[in-house]
C-alpha cells in the first residue's frame, strides 16, 4: 500500500491542476472574438452585467481613456490611490506576459484561482447573453466583453474601495463604460486604430470622450486645441466638471535623474515640488500631474491636498513595465511598447531626454494594421542601426515587408533584417557593442515586441 502524499505533494498535485485549469479557461476566452477585432456594442456586456446584479455599481470608479499612456496613468492613479490607504482594483490592457496581469487586486494580479473561480461563477451569465442574441442573430461575446465582466466582478467580490480601469478601445461603445466614472482621465489623443475610431483626432476624441457623464469630474492630459474643445462641449452636455492639463494642473519643473527624473506639480488643491518618479521621459512627467489631479479629485473633488508623505511614497513606488524600461545592462537593453506615431514620438523624445549612448541600435517589430513607415521616420534620428524583425503575433508585419521601408527610410547600410526576435535581439546587441562602451539596445514597435524581449532576457513578471 503506497503511503498518503504528504502536504507538500498535495499541493503541488493542486498546483498543478489549477495551472492546467487556467490554461482551458483562457483557451476558451481567446476563442472568442478578438480584442483587435470588437463588435462596438454596449448591449452584451450590459445586460450580463444586469443578469448578475450590476456588479459595476458597487464601487467608485476612476476611468481612462485617451490614445497614449493610458496605462502608465493608470498605475500611477492606482499606486497613489493605494499608498492613501483604499484598497484598489486595477484592470488594464492589453497584458505583457499573463491575462491574470490586467485584472489586480492592491497592485498585484489575481491569482490563479481567483481567476478561474470568477470565471466559473460569471459563465452561465455569459452563455445566457450568448443564447439570447444569437436568437435575434447577433454574435456572441467577445473575448474583451468577458474579461470585463471578469474584473468587475472580481472587484466587486474582493470588495474594493476603487477600481481604476483603462478603456480597451475608444470610449462610448468600449465594454469599461457599462460602469459610471466617478473621475474620467483622457490622456493624450492622437490617430490610432483609424478603422474603429475614426481617420481624424476629432472623430477618435468624439469617441473617447463618451466616458465623461454626468456628475463626472474629467481631468484632461494636454491636448489638441480641437480636442480641448469637443471635450469641453461634452462636458457642458452632460453636467460634469472639467480640469484641463495646463489650465487647472501640470508640470511646472522637471529634470532627468538617475533611475527617472525630479518633477515639480502643480496641483488641483496645491503645489507638489522636488518629487522623484523612477520613470523616464517628458511624457510621464505630464502622466504622473495628470494622475497626481486624478486622485485629488477622487478623494477631495480637488479641493484636499494630498498628504506630501503619502505622494513622494507612491510615486517613489511606481513601476511601468514596458514602458521605456531597462532590462539588461552592458550593453544596456530598453524595451518600449509604442507601437503608433504618436507613442514612438514620445519614446524619441524620452530618448533624448534621458540617455546618452554612444550608438543605439533599434529592434523593431510592428503589427501590420500600424502606420510603419511613421513609426520608423520618427525614430530614425535616435537609432543608429535598425534591425527588423517580427514577433510571434499572427499580425506580426512579414520582415521583408518592413525591411523594404525600414530602408527607405534608414538607407540600406543602416538596416538588417533578421527574421526570429531571439537573433535579431543577439544581432543588434553585437552591433551596439561596436561602439564600444556606451551602446545601447531599444526594442519597440509593438505591445508585443517589448513583451517577448522581456520573456528573453528573463523577466517574465510584469505586474507590481
Amino acid at each position: 500500500m503506497s503511503p498518503a502524499p504528504d502536504a507538500a505533494q498535495r499541493e503541488a498535485a493542486r498546483n498543478l491542476e489549477l495551472r492546467k485549469r487556467m490554461r482551458e479557461v483562457e483557451e476558451v476566452i481567446l476563442g472568442r472574438t478578438p480584442e483587435s477585432s470588437p463588435e462596438p456594442s454596449l448591449e452584451r456586456v450590459a445586460r450580463c452585467m444586469e443578469l448578475m446584479g450590476d456588479p459595476q455599481r458597487s464601487f467608485p470608479l476612476v476611468h481612462l481613456t485617451g490614445t497614449n499612456g493610458k496605462t502608465s496613468t493608470a498605475r500611477i492613479v492606482e499606486r497613489l490611490l493605494r499608498e492613501t490607504g483604499l484598497s484598489t482594483g486595477r484592470f488594464t490592457s492589453p497584458h505583457l506576459h499573463d491575462i491574470r496581469e490586467r485584472i489586480s487586486l492592491n497592485g498585484k494580479a489575481i491569482d490563479r484561482e481567483r481567476f478561474v473561480s470568477t470565471y466559473d461563477e460569471v459563465l452561465p451569465f455569459v452563455e445566457m447573453v450568448d443564447a439570447e442574441f444569437a436568437q435575434n442573430g447577433g454574435v456572441r461575446m467577445t473575448y474583451f466583453e468577458v474579461l470585463v465582466v471578469l474584473a468587475y466582478a472580481v472587484f466587486a467580490d474582493a470588495p474594493v474601495d476603487v477600481a481604476v480601469v483603462e478603456v480597451g478601445l475608444g470610449g462610448v461603445w468600449d465594454a469599461t463604460n457599462v460602469a459610471d466614472a466617478t473621475v474620467a482621465v483622457i490622456t493624450p489623443i492622437s490617430i490610432d486604430h483609424q478603422r474603429l475610431l475614426g481617420s481624424t483626432v476629432e472623430e477618435i476624441a468624439t469617441e473617447k470622450r463618451g466616458i465623461v457623464k454626468e456628475g463626472t469630474i474629467a481631468v484632461v492630459s494636454r491636448q489638441e486645441p480641437e480636442v480641448d474643445e469637443l471635450i469641453e462641449e461634452r462636458v457642458e452636455e452632460v453636467g460634469a466638471t472639467l480640469h484641463l492639463e495646463d489650465r487647472a494642473f501640470g508640470v511646472t519643473e522637471r529634470e532627468p535623474a538617475v533611475g527617472g527624473q525630479q518633477i515639480s506639480v502643480r496641483g488641483l488643491a496645491a503645489p507638489y515640488d522636488d518629487l522623484f518618479l523612477p520613470l523616464f521621459g517628458e511624457h510621464q512627467a505630464h502622466n504622473a500631474a495628470t494622475a497626481i489631479a486624478a486622485v485629488e479629485a477622487f478623494i477631495g473633488g480637488g479641493e484636499q491636498p494630498l498628504v506630501d508623505d503619502v505622494l513622494r511614497a507612491g510615486l517613489a513606488g511606481v513601476t511601468s513595465p514596458g514602458r521605456l524600461e531597462i532590462v539588461r545592462r552592458s550593453p544596456t537593453v530598453l524595451v518600449d511598447a509604442a507601437h503608433n506615431p504618436g507613442g514612438v514620438r514620445a519614446l524619441r523624445d524620452a530618448i533624448n531626454d534621458s540617455f546618452t549612448f554612444t550608438r543605439l541600435v533599434g529592434v523593431i517589430a510592428v503589427l501590420q494594421d500600424k502606420d510603419a513607415e511613421a513609426m520608423l521616420e520618427a525614430l530614425e534620428p535616435v537609432l543608429d542601426h535598425v534591425v527588423i524583425s517580427r514577433t510571434t503575433s499572427p499580425r506580426a508585419t512579414p520582415v521583408e515587408q518592413l525591411g523594404a521601408l525600414a530602408r527607405e527610410v534608414f538607407g540600406d547600410d543602416r538596416v538588417t533584417v533578421v527574421r526570429d526576435l531571439p537573433d535579431a535581439l543577439d544581432q543588434a546587441a553585437a552591433l551596439a557593442d561596436e561602439g564600444g562602451v556606451g551602446g545601447g539596445v531599444l526594442a519597440t514597435g509593438s505591445v508585443v515586441t517589448a513583451a517577448e524581449v522581456r520573456m528573453l532576457l528573463g523577466h517574465g513578471e510584469a505586474d507590481a
